[in-house]
């Protein structure tokens, strides 16, 4: 008899084990201690595993910020009508999405993470920015990125692409684009035409490319938003110092996406997007005796910078405007 009930009993053990296995968890929330599992619980059928991991890390993560900082209601809404002013203030021209994860340091880890050994060394890519646009007018070597007067010392710049073995690479897209002397890319400024300063040239045999510009001038980014205010509220500056964009295209090599900063701006020490590293400085040398251009005049400069490109996928970004 006593023997019976326990088989009966480990019977109805069995069962219930069973039973609890095949019915879904109970999504009613006990207490503040209970609703991440719960929330994780809930999205752990998500087919897409890269998706399942990304989301169930965020969450937690989210999660125990909030615990942390002992979040209160009034800073929650705060925070959501900070999101929201987000997409309100971006349109065709301007990406305050992009420009609040510069200033925050997240796009240049996202970056660092992906480059240089896995964040483990220097890289020679950096971010890509909130002005770069598709379909630059296609320039030849030599040519000028000036598509309308802009005042302001000449710079010849003279590059050259290779892989990591040093061997020249032939047929790479190069974008290039600045801002102006006054710190404006010409999406921002009237005064410029179309995709001045703007310019896609392709390397020739030797892996060179080069051309005429303008010693581009550091500038402050657009503090009219939401990412202005954090700023202010920080007491931070909002400007970066002075800096020329490449992107680097061609099958079976890695894009590169990299900025070159000119060595001599105030504010190389102090970015405020987190974007120098020391590889990205410059040799902005100023000319001596007859410039390359008779129109140039003084001063004018010079800028030689080497570029490596590493085996991988060929794949051109998002365009963050139009």
């Amino acid at each position: 008899m006593v023997a019976g009930l326990e088989i009966t009993g480990l019977e109805t053990t069995g069962l219930d084990m069973l039973e609890a296995q095949l019915k879904p968890r109970s999504h009613i929330i006990e207490d503040a201690s209970t609703l991440t599992d719960v929330v994780l619980d809930a999205m752990s059928k998500a087919p897409d595993l890269r998706l399942r991991q990304v989301m169930a890390s965020f969450v937690r993560h989210m999660h125990d910020f909030a615990r942390e900082v002992r979040l209160t209601e009034a800073e929650f809404e705060l925070g959501l009508d900070f999101l929201n002013r987000i997409g309100q203030a971006t349109n065709d021209c301007h990406n305050e999405a992009v420009l609040f994860s510069d200033i925050i340091g997240f796009s240049t880890l996202v970056c660092l993470l992906n480059n240089g050994q896995n964040g483990a060394t220097e890289t020679a890519a950096a971010l890509l920015g909130p002005f770069w646009r598709m379909h630059s007018p296609q320039t030849e070597n030599g040519g000028s990125i000036l598509r309308s007067p802009t005042p302001g010392p000449a710079l010849f710049a003279h590059c050259r692409v290779t892989d990591p073995e040093g061997r020249p690479l032939a047929g790479v897209e190069v974008d290039v684009w600045q801002a102006s002397p006054v710190g404006l890319y010409e999406n921002q400024d009237p005064d410029q035409v179309d995709m001045n300063l703007r310019g896609k040239f392709r390397t020739d045999a030797e892996g060179r490319f080069w051309f005429r510009s303008v010693k581009p001038a550091g500038y402050p980014v657009p503090t009219h938003g939401p990412a202005g205010d954090l700023l202010k509220a920080q007491k931070r500056h909002p400007f970066r110092p002075a800096h020329l964009h490449f992107l680097a295209y061609r099958p079976g090599y890695k894009t590169l996406i990299t900025q070159v900063f000119v060595d001599d701006d105030g504010h190389l020490d102090s970015d405020v997007v987190f974007g120098v590293t020391r590889a990205l400085v410059g040799d902005f040398a100023e000319g001596r005796g007859t410039p390359p251009a008779p129109d140039a005049g003084a001063p004018w400069y010079r800028l030689d910078y080497a570029f490596v490109m590493e085996p991988g996928e060929a794949k051109l970004p998002v365009p963050p405007i139009r």
